[in-house]
C-alpha cells in the first residue's frame, strides 16, 4: 500500500518534467527551422533603420539567400538590384558572404569571409562607377571627375578597416574633369594598387596615347601618406593647361611635378623595388 502511495504521487511531477522538456525541444526545434528558412523581408523593420534612408523594395527570398528587385536612394532615384546568398555559419559568428548588386551608374559585386581572428577577407570583388552619376564627387576641387571607373580586387586582407595585403587594378576609361563648365579630357588612365605589411603603393599611368601624359606613384600608410608624379599634356588643348596649372608651373619639358605628403611620410616604410620618380 506505501509502494502504491508512492507511485501514485511521483507519477505526476514525473509525467509534467517531460512535457515540459518535450515542449522545450519542439520550441527550439521551431527557432532553428524558423532560422534557417527566416524570409528576408522579416528582417526588413531592422535593416532599413541602419541605411540611412535607402529604402529596399521588393524583397524576397530568405534571409540567407535573398535578393531586393529594387533598390532606391533617400531622394526617391532607384539605384539598382541586388542579390546575396549568406553561410548559415554566421549564426557561429563565421560570416561568409557573396553579394551582387547591378545598376545603371554603379554596380559591384564580390566575396567576403570574416576570419577567426576578425580581420575581414574579399576575394573577387568587382567595382564599374559612372563616375558622372556619383553626386558625391561633385564637389571636387579639381572638378567633378567623368569617365568610367573599373576596379578589380583579387584578394584583401583588412583589420579595422585597413587594408593589410591588397591586389587590385583599376581603370578610368574616358578620363575628364568637369570644372567651371568645360571638359577637361585626360584619356584612359590606369592604376595598379599593392599593398604589404599595411603599406598601400599606387603606380599610375596612361595608356600612351591620350592626351594627358601621367607617371606616377602614391604611398599611404596609417602614419602618413606621399605622393610623386610628372603631368604633361600631349597635346596644345588651353583647357587641359590651364587645369594642369592648378597642380604648379610646368618646367621647360612643360611637365608638372607634383611631390605632395602627408602626416609622418618621411618616416614611411617603402616595399622594396619601388623607385621615385
Amino acid at each position: 500500500m506505501l509502494k502504491s502511495i508512492i507511485t501514485s504521487c511521483g507519477n505526476p511531477p514525473l509525467k509534467y518534467v517531460r512535457n515540459s522538456l518535450l515542449l522545450l525541444a519542439a520550441l527550439v526545434l521551431s527557432a532553428a527551422l524558423l532560422l534557417w528558412f527566416l524570409p528576408a523581408r522579416w528582417v526588413l523593420p531592422w535593416v532599413e533603420p541602419q541605411l540611412h534612408g535607402f529604402q529596399l523594395h521588393q524583397v524576397h527570398g530568405m534571409l540567407w539567400d535573398g535578393a531586393v528587385g529594387r533598390v532606391q536612394s533617400p531622394d526617391g532615384r532607384p539605384l539598382g538590384r541586388l542579390q546575396w546568398r549568406l553561410s548559415r555559419w554566421a549564426l557561429l559568428d563565421q560570416i561568409h558572404l557573396q553579394f551582387d548588386f547591378q545598376g545603371p551608374q554603379l554596380a559591384f559585386n564580390g566575396v567576403m569571409r570574416r576570419l577567426e581572428d576578425g580581420r575581414m577577407q574579399w576575394r573577387r570583388m568587382h567595382l564599374r562607377a559612372d563616375l558622372g552619376a556619383l553626386d558625391m564627387l561633385a564637389s571636387s576641387t579639381f572638378g567633378q571627375p567623368l569617365g568610367v571607373l573599373r576596379v578589380t580586387v583579387d584578394q584583401a586582407l583588412l583589420q579595422g578597416g585597413w587594408p593589410l595585403q591588397l591586389q587590385a587594378q583599376a581603370q578610368w576609361q574616358h578620363a575628364a574633369m568637369r570644372t567651371q563648365g568645360v571638359e577637361v579630357k585626360l584619356g584612359d588612365l590606369q592604376l595598379a594598387v599593392e599593398a604589404q605589411g599595411g603599406v598601400v603603393s599606387m603606380q599610375l599611368h596612361d595608356d600612351g596615347h591620350g592626351p594627358l601624359q601621367v607617371e606616377g606613384q602614391a604611398h599611404v600608410s596609417p602614419i602618413g601618406w606621399r605622393l610623386d608624379a610628372k603631368l604633361r599634356a600631349r597635346q596644345t588643348d588651353p583647357a587641359l593647361r590651364r587645369w594642369l596649372g592648378r597642380f604648379g608651373l610646368p618646367d621647360a619639358d612643360g611637365v608638372v611635378h607634383l611631390h605632395r605628403r602627408g602626416g609622418l611620410a618621411s618616416n614611411l616604410p617603402l616595399p622594396s623595388g619601388n623607385q621615385k620618380p
